[in-house]
């Protein structure tokens, strides 16, 4: 610790700034030395590496089989089933993402409240170690570790590259808004952490927040679709048949639209998308540049992630884009990626992130005016 302290006392003279985040680099190496001390933190990297690789074979065999069955009774696949690169890639996403938030919250829900309950937090606090200091470093530190799960599984991802269907942009965006998404749980972790007294209930209410990122929103966007019922006008559809749209010609419509215009009740989704582009897989999943479809049937080449982004992006669009003849115009099935509902998700990510880091460095601040009942100063 006086190692420390000589080195906050040195980097004073290279000015501020130096000094600021030579106080968050001491407290990042001291946290990363903590845990690679732990031998548990290789043991989850090794169990995390090989789930990873067993989906990734799961998910191509079961690729194969279904193109072989596919061949066998219909003899049709689509141009775009070519290879299992894409579908490889979307199924390790989605499960990279999912375990990254389960992993996330246990790397940072404690980090502040932990060395509080052994005491040692006070020590840092005494030193000219600032209250951001502090809890930047416990931020970055945790953020480093969870990062080092996401490196574990790029090859897999990369294996989608390779197989086909997929670019190395793909992987590049995935990991980028992946390690973003990691980020932005490990700031709530951090946050809770240092505004809760106990590590236990950090952790708890970690992951609650999580869930209610991943599931309230869907569960918010459910209920307030039924608050939002609305009308548009439209005339009616006359489908085409089955057989006419695997023919050449994909370009053409699924459906005609003829007849006057007539109101019709629906719900505007438009109004609460706001909700639903908080999710995580909705902001992962929007943010992947994903190839023009030119399967006539639309949805029928589109995998798990992707179908996330349509779901989402048919939300934003609403009624007037999605509502068979609205307008008296035919709407596309799959919706281009024109506009991006990303980017409003993750500044309400990082709005709530934000927030709880401010209120976190607040508790920090010392001399503290009040503590809560049975909590330890030194």
């Amino acid at each position: 610790m006086s190692q420390l302290t000589e080195t906050q006392q040195h980097s004073r003279g290279a000015g501020p700034a130096a000094g600021y985040l030579a106080g968050i680099r001491d407290v990042v190496v001291l946290e990363l030395k903590q845990r690679l001390r732990s031998r548990g933190w290789y043991i989850m990297l090794a169990i995390w590496f090989i789930l990873t690789g067993l989906v990734t074979w799961l998910t191509w065999a079961s690729w194969n089989a279904s193109q072989a069955a596919q061949r066998a009774y219909s003899g049709y696949v689509p141009p775009e089933a070519s290879g299992p690169g894409s579908i490889i890639f979307e199924v390790v996403l989605a499960f990279v993402l999912l375990f990254a938030l389960l992993v996330a919250p246990a790397l940072s829900a404690n980090a502040v409240n932990g060395d509080r309950a052994g005491g040692t937090l006070a020590i840092l606090q005494v030193t000219l170690l600032q209250p951001g200091q502090i809890l930047w470093g416990k931020f970055f530190a945790a953020w480093l570790a969870a990062l080092a799960f996401l490196v574990a599984s790029t090859p897999f991802l990369v294996i989608g590259v390779a197989l086909g269907g997929m670019t190395l942009g793909h992987v590049l965006v995935a990991l980028l808004m992946l390690a973003v998404e990691v980020g932005i749980v490990c700031a709530v972790g951090v946050g809770i952490s240092a505004l809760a007294g106990r590590p236990l209930f950090s952790i708890v209410v970690t992951y609650l927040a999580v869930a209610g990122l991943v599931f309230g929103t869907l569960i918010s966007f459910g209920l307030g679709t039924g608050l939002t019922q609305g009308s548009v006008m439209a005339n009616q559809a006359q489908y085409r048949n089955y057989s006419e749209l695997t023919q050449p010609g994909p370009n053409e419509p699924e459906y005609t639209c003829s007849g006057p215009l007539r109101e019709q009740p629906t719900m505007r989704t438009e109004r609460v998308a706001w909700l639903l582009a908080m999710n995580p897989f909705v902001v992962v999943a929007d943010a992947i540049p994903y190839p023009v479809r030119t399967d006539p049937l639309g949805f029928s080449s589109v995998g798990a992630i992707e179908s996330i982004s349509q779901g989402a992006r048919h939300a934003m669009a609403g009624p007037d884009g999605t509502y068979p003849c609205a307008n008296g115009e035919t709407k596309p099935r799959y919706l281009s990626q024109a506009t991006p509902l990303w980017p409003s998700g993750l500044g309400l990510q990082l709005l709530l992130a934000g927030l709880l880091m401010w209120l976190g460095w607040r508790s920090l601040r010392t001399p503290a005016h009040r503590l809560p009942r049975g909590t330890r100063i030194a």
